[in-house]
């Protein structure tokens, strides 16, 4: 039987780092260091500096900052609490991120991809109800353990927890999706990569639908497509309802919203698309929720198997499951969390 839910061996990530007796440092200098530093001055917690890769530091400056190698670092301070701002699959980067956690204590503060919520005390009593009502739907230990251990490190924001619940897609594609003969409808598709992933895991396949906001990205995914057969990628984003959004110039896979210079695509949902899917996948940057508020009817109708990204807002994993569970009380739900530094590539498979 596993412990309470709620049992946590650490405290809260921001009350860590707000009580940290070795001066802070921030490891990263994007759009996430930029959160982490307003939160740090919403709290009252004092930055001693930030950090970058070697390859990385040109000495530029970040927030008033000096951007500084981790051996500069230490050499001023000595030890230090280090703050990761930024995340990556890539194995050599997470090797790295591993080492220097091993020389010093590092902390992952649980900023959101989309959104302001934060894992603290206070959310937690919030939704503890939903918390748990959603781990007690899923259809297996290995699930309720990866739900756990995200629980874990979105509150305490500690890296071991993440090394206790990763596996590579390999069990889940195989042993619980096992694609044959689908019509796959692609949901962010980017630039095709998730087209060769469902390729190379299925069994052959009727039809392709692949949906990607991105008008650069867009391009490339219609060139990645070129030449096969049954397949149709449409520049469009996903919601609940059809409309127009605005994506800006400098978006990659992420839509920035409200930028003047951007372009208009427009917004579908997928009961719009008229489209018969048995398999869905769904990584659309926060916008999961108005997904399935779009795609009622086709999952009642179709009860397609389901790959949904549960990672954009805070409280996507739990609150993701007893949305689809609303839907559709007769799928089966599963948790799984891939390789990726901090808890994203966390994604819920319904069947």
């Amino acid at each position: 039987m596993m412990k309470d839910l709620f049992c946590f061996d650490y405290p809260n990530v921001w009350a860590a780092l707000e009580d940290s007796p070795k001066p802070v440092v921030l490891y990263g200098m994007g759009n996430a260091a930029d959160r982490v530093l307003d939160e740090f001055e919403r709290r009252g917690i004092s930055a001693a500096g930030v950090m970058a890769s070697d390859d990385f530091v040109r000495y530029q400056d970040f927030r008033g900052f000096t951007v500084k190698k981790q051996s500069d670092l230490e050499h001023e301070l000595g030890d230090f609490t280090v703050a990761l701002c930024f995340g990556s699959s890539l194995s050599d980067v997470i090797r790295h991120i591993c080492s220097v956690a091993s020389q010093h204590e590092l902390l992952v503060p649980n900023i959101p991809v989309v959104g302001d919520e934060l894992m603290d005390e206070a959310f937690i009593e919030v939704n503890r109800d939903d918390i748990q009502r959603a781990y007690e739907l899923l259809a297996d230990d290995r699930s309720r353990r990866v739900f756990k251990g995200a629980l874990d490190f979105f509150y305490t924001g500690r890296l071991g927890y993440l090394s206790d619940i990763e596996s590579d897609k390999d069990e889940i594609f195989n042993e619980v999706l096992r694609l044959n003969g689908e019509s796959y409808l692609d949901l962010g598709a980017y630039r095709g990569d998730t087209v060769d992933e469902f390729l190379h895991y299925s069994k052959g396949y009727e039809s392709i639908v692949a949906v990607e906001p991105n008008p650069k990205n867009y391009a490339k995914l219609c060139e990645h497509i070129r030449g096969m057969e049954n397949v149709t990628a449409i520049n469009a984003a996903i919601a609940d309802k059809e409309g127009v959004m605005r994506i800006g110039k400098k978006s990659g896979r992420m839509p920035i919203l409200g930028d003047s210079g951007g372009v208009e695509v427009p917004v579908v949902s997928v009961d719009s698309l008229g489209c018969e899917p048995t398999y869905i996948k769904v990584d659309i940057e926060g916008m999961e929720s108005a997904m399935l508020i779009g795609a009622e009817d086709t999952l009642r109708r179709c009860r397609p198997k389901l790959n949904l990204a549960a990672y954009h807002r805070t409280g996507d994993f739990f609150s993701l499951i007893l949305q689809l569970c609303s839907i559709r009380p007769d799928y089966r739900i599963y948790l799984r969390k891939h390789p990726y530094i901090p808890c994203w590539d966390l994604n819920i498979y319904a069947v």
